[in-house]
Order: C-alpha cells, then structure tokens, then sequence
C-alpha cells in the first residue's frame, strides 16, 4: 500500500481493512472480511444508502466485481481520482482502467449501476406530462449529465399535452463546447411529430451560468421554432451540483 493510503486511513477508519491483495484462486475470504461484507450490507438494507459515506456505497458496489479481495482501497482509489460517487460512475472506461485495480469487472459493475440510476429517473419522466413533473426532469438531467467530463446537448420532445415523446441526444463535444444545428433539432421534431421542446446541456465544469454561444443558440432555437409551430419551453444547463433555466432567468 502506498504512503498516501497509510496518512488517509483517519479519514475512513481501518476495522475491517486489509492488503489489497488478491486471493489464491480456490481460497476463502478471511473471516474479518466476510464480517465486514456482510455488516456493510446489512447497514445498508436496514438504513439505507443516505446514511452510507460514498466510498462505503462504492465498496457495495465492488463487492460483485472482485469478490476475493478488500475493496476499501480501491474505493479510496476511485473517488480521489474522480471526486465523489457520481463522478465515479461517470468516468470514460479509459479513465477507469488506468487506475492501479480497476480491471473489466469493476468497469462493467460500474457501468451498469450507471446504466440503472439512468434508466430508473427516465422512467419517472418519459410519456409523461412534463410541465407537472418538472422536479422529476431536472434530477433525470443531473443523474443522466451533472457528472459527466464533456459537454453533451439533448433535446426533449413534447407533443401538445406536453407530454415528453422522445429524449435524444443531438451532440457531443468537448469540456466547453459542444456543436449544436438548429436546423437538425428542428428536422427530428417534424418526425416526431412534436410540438414543443426543452433543450438541455451540461457544463463540465460545474457552474450553469450560460455563455454567450448558449445564449445566441438559444435564440436560434427559438426563432426556428417560431417559424414551424414549435414551442421552446426552456433551455436547462445542467451544473454540478445545481442548474440554470432560461426560462426563469428571463432569457427566454
């Protein structure tokens, strides 16, 4: 284990820790480490996940990808490499994998705990009326973009109930930019047959104060709309740990 480990176990307390090192294939989990295992999931099945310290959620976690090793350390690994729970399940599989420990195993456990979260919070707003469940749409936008290391653009479609028909994604770009084409937006809306939209982006780097490009394609947004019927309800920028809408600022 590395000195830095060794200074930072204070942080975290050291009960239950061992060498991070793997097992012999065919050997059994030391008997402290199964009591550890099976106290931390009791923990969490009695008093659920809000009491849990992030690097205590992420040991969950790990526990299915490496099942015959203390998985404290690299949780200690991952979320001072990326900042916090979040962070962690966002990172490009690149990322992971130079990390000393992460392997296939941890990135797809990762990734599909990722995948769920997503697809859980889009199951609260899709078909559904979104004007009525607006709290639920913006914490689908920041599970699903607040973590994430590029921008990315969606768009949401409504029909005339404003119900949300389609989520998409329009574009990818880099940590402050992302290409946007109106005219794209406005072409899918016609197949979908919509009637308005809200569009929303992410600033990686955590503050949603718009800039003037966000501002300008705003516009752009609008007047295209405008000129096919199509209602640009907001434009939310999705930051770290809160969002801007455009629409309650005044620019729209």
């Amino acid at each position: 284990m590395s000195p830095h480990f060794r200074e930072s176990r204070s942080l975290f307390g050291d009960p239950d820790e061992a060498q991070p090192a793997p097992l012999p294939e065919g050997a059994k989990l030391p008997s402290y480490l199964q009591d550890h295992r099976r106290r931390l999931r009791e923990r969490f099945m009695t008093g659920g996940a809000a009491a849990m310290p992030d690097y205590e959620l992420l040991e969950l976690v790990l526990f299915r990808a490496i099942p015959r090793q203390d998985v404290k350390p690299l949780a200690r690994r991952l979320l001072e490499a990326f900042g916090d729970f979040g962070r962690v399940l966002a990172a490009p599989p690149a990322r992971l994998r130079a990390l000393p420990g992460v392997g296939d195993a941890v990135v797809q456990e990762l990734k599909i705990v990722e995948a769920a979260a997503q697809r859980l919070a889009r199951a609260r707003v899709m078909h559904r009326p979104v004007l009525s469940s607006w709290d639920a749409l913006v914490d689908y936008c920041h599970t699903a973009m607040a973590h994430r290391e590029t921008e990315q653009f969606r768009v949401l479609y409504l029909d005339r109930k404003n119900v949300l028909i389609a989520d998409e994604e329009q574009a990818r770009g880099t940590v402050d930019h992302v290409p946007v084409y109106p005219r794209e937006v406005a072409k899918r809306a016609l197949e979908l047959n919509a009637s308005a939209l809200i569009l929303v982006h992410n600033h990686p780097s955590g503050d949603p104060t718009p800039s003037e490009a966000d501002i300008a394609v705003t516009e752009q947004m609008r007047q295209a709309g405008a000129v096919l019927g199509l209602t640009l309800h907001d434009h939310l920028i999705i930051g770290k740990s809160r969002e801007l809408s455009f629409r309650a600022e005044g620019y729209l």
